[in-house]
């Protein structure tokens, strides 16, 4: 094999965790190349995820302030209307700027893409079968392999996915009109931030969710506030409910669904699955060369070091065990990194944020209530709600409010939760503190700003520290 073929490191995949591993290794002086056999690079997170759905949830959101919550403030509109076309050019604007800023990242570190499909093929080596318009395939040697592939949407029995009726998040981020009629399979964080999109835009939208309660995973309190918040909004729910049966008869959508109390027949214009998402491992040639994997949920096995089974083959992001996030990938891809380099570097899993993007925002870091219940944490609680708050009251936004969650005995603390406005910007300050070991009380003595949001997170942390026994100190 030819010098140019030989690397320290090939990475498959160019999404958070794939090129973030890039970048990390070609800072550290190791030879490297990227795998991917998208057109663009930035993985599902960049072109068909994260970024794409965000630019729709603010342009929908404005158009929502504008029609519903402007006049407050003295602001009218007439023949107010919102224009689809304009607002999918400028989330495809959106991608493209940032797919061509990865290009450029991975070009300033000297990083070799190569356009193609790659899998195992030994310990060491990939086989690449290139994309149009190169042809053939190309084989790479590389001390170190990491895998970073992602996942893709999980299918439903029953429910047929023909791209144009059935869709997954992908097709409906891209619909070239409003549904009028909008059902969406699974109440989890992409199912409610995309049915907020349309929602606001005008369609009737009907979630169908198999568990008691939407955002399962969120703080029980903070989920029934976010379902409550929604269901004002327009959005309708059927909890503990299952599609038993969708087709598409006559240009629409006909969904059999059975519900607690009977099986009911619901007809949609558009059906969105998204029950979640699985590691996507197909291809990889992972059983050809022994890489172990989960039994049940597919999920690439790895020690704290992102190693496989197989000497030299590391695994991140959604292919392996934990939250389908992008910053948890790319917080992996420079652990991983940094540990084949023999530097001590490590992810804590009890620190990362969660955040789902509806209006209100909702975020999280660290223990839930019913988890601290579960593991018989001794704990005290501080909630402050957002109508409390100076900055929130000027911007009309009093909505929600904050959860902090701390040891009942040292004080620190233990988990912070927020449904309200720019909870998103605002979990940052909670998961510092929870990284750093703080206690409750240190955030309610550390100066903020006013007005601010920020305040409310203050004022729950001071809440918390009355409870606990030392909390005066």
């Amino acid at each position: 094999m030819t010098a140019e073929k030989r690397f320290d490191v090939v990475v498959i995949g160019s999404g958070p965790g794939g090129y973030v591993a890039c970048v990390r290794a070609a800072q550290l002086g190791m030879k490297t190349a990227c795998v991917e056999k998208a057109a663009r690079l930035g993985g599902v997170c960049l072109n068909v995820g994260c970024i794409p759905s965000k630019a729709l949830l603010d342009s929908s959101e404005f158009y929502d302030m504008a029609r519903r919550r402007f006049q407050e403030h003295g602001i009218r509109f007439q023949g107010l209307e919102p224009d689809l076309a304009v607002m999918m050019a400028r989330k495809d604007t959106v991608v493209r700027e940032l797919t061509e800023n990865v290009q450029k990242l991975l070009e300033r570190h000297r990083v070799l893409v190569i356009h193609g499909t790659g899998r195992l093929t030994a310990p060491n080596r990939v086989t690449v079968d290139r994309a149009p318009p190169e042809t053939g395939s190309l084989e790479l040697e590389a001390r170190f392999i990491i895998l970073a592939t992602g996942s893709e949407p999980v299918a439903v029995p029953g429910i047929p996915l023909d791209g144009e009726f059935i869709v997954t998040s992908t097709e409906a981020l891209s619909f070239g009109e409003v549904p009028k009629r909008l059902g969406i399979v699974g109440g989890g964080y992409i199912g409610l931030e995309l049915g907020s999109v349309w929602n606001r835009l005008g369609s009737q939208v009907t979630v169908i969710e198999m568990l008691p309660r939407i955002a399962a995973l969120l703080d029980s309190q903070v989920s029934r506030a976010l379902e409550r918040s929604l269901r004002r909004q327009g959005i309708r729910f059927f909890l503990e409910s299952r599609v038993v049966e969708a087709s598409v008869e006559k240009g629409e959508v006909a969904v059999r669904i059975q519900t607690k109390e009977a099986e009911e027949r619901l007809v949609f214009d558009r059906l969105l699955v998204a029950v979640g998402r699985r590691p996507l491992t197909r291809g990889l040639g992972l059983e050809a060369l022994g890489v172990a994997t989960h039994s049940q949920t597919g999920h690439i096995l790895t020690d704290s070091h992102y190693r496989t089974s197989v000497p030299g083959v590391y695994a991140i992001g959604d292919l392996i065990a934990g939250p389908m996030l992008a910053h948890k990938a790319s917080a992996e891809a420079v652990a991983c990194v940094e540990a084949m380099a023999g530097m001590e570097s490590e992810v804590n899993y009890d620190a990362v944020p969660a955040v789902i993007y509806t209006w209100p925002e909702v975020a999280a870091v660290g223990k839930t209530e019913e988890e601290l219940r579960h593991l018989g944490v001794p704990y005290c609680v501080g909630t402050y709600p957002f109508a409390g708050a100076g900055r929130a009251r000027c911007m009309g936004e009093t909505e929600g409010f904050v959860k902090v969650l701390s040891h009942a005995a040292s004080g620190r603390l233990l988990g912070v939760h927020i449904i309200g406005p720019r909870a998103s910007d605002m979990i940052a300050e909670g998961v510092l503190a929870l990284e750093c070991g703080a206690k409750a009380s240190d955030i309610g003595r550390i100066m903020h700003g006013h007005p601010t949001f920020a305040e409310a997170l203050q004022e729950a942390a001071r809440v918390a520290t009355a409870c606990a026994i030392y909390g005066k100190d």
